[in-house]
């Protein structure tokens, strides 16, 4: 006798409940490793320069690890949003440009399954950062895909998003 077994499929309200760090990937919980130090430390560096950039736009905000309900059953947490609109507990429209640090615990989903979600829901910019291969990949979306704009190093970065143009000096990210 076959004997089936099905997986529980969670929703934003589960998901509030929660101790923790965690995400919610189309009803299914995926806890988050505690970043290391490098990690940490290009996070902030990116932070700083985005804040920065961005100090003279009054259309958009800056916000680390805030929550983005996409949907009942997903929340995804980036480590960098810019917002070109109003945001309050929670990120609930798809933020303009998202910035992920890669790490080896998080490469699969990132490159996978956050970069489709982030593609389909009409992110304009995707940015994956490597610290240890100390490269940026750059991601535009399309209608069909997100389109590889350049890889950057250690040279500058200039996005123009909506009403404000976003530098980043990535020669300073690595640091």
């Amino acid at each position: 006798m076959r004997r089936v077994s099905y997986l529980p499929h969670y929703t934003v309200e589960d998901y509030k409940k929660w101790q923790g760090d965690w995400e919610l990937i189309e009803g299914i919980p995926v806890a988050l490793a505690s970043p290391k130090y490098l990690h940490q430390r290009v996070l902030a560096n990116i932070l700083t320069q985005v804040n920065s950039s961005l100090e003279g736009c009054e259309d958009c905000v800056v916000v680390s690890e805030l929550d983005y309900i996409v949907s009942s059953d997903t929340v995804l947490r980036p480590d960098i949003s810019v917002l070109c609109e109003p945001v309050e507990d929670y990120i609930k429209t798809a933020p303009t440009l998202i910035i992920e640090v890669v790490s080896d615990s998080t490469a699969e989903r990132d490159e996978g399954v956050k970069k489709r979600i982030y593609r389909r829901e009409g992110v304009p910019y995707y940015i994956l950062v490597y610290p240890e291969l100390r490269v940026a990949r750059v991601y535009k979306n399309s209608e069909r895909a997100f389109i590889k704009l350049r890889d950057v190093s250690n040279d500058k970065l200039e996005l123009d998003i909506g009403e404000c143009n976003l530098n980043i000096d990535f020669s300073k990210v690595w640091a």
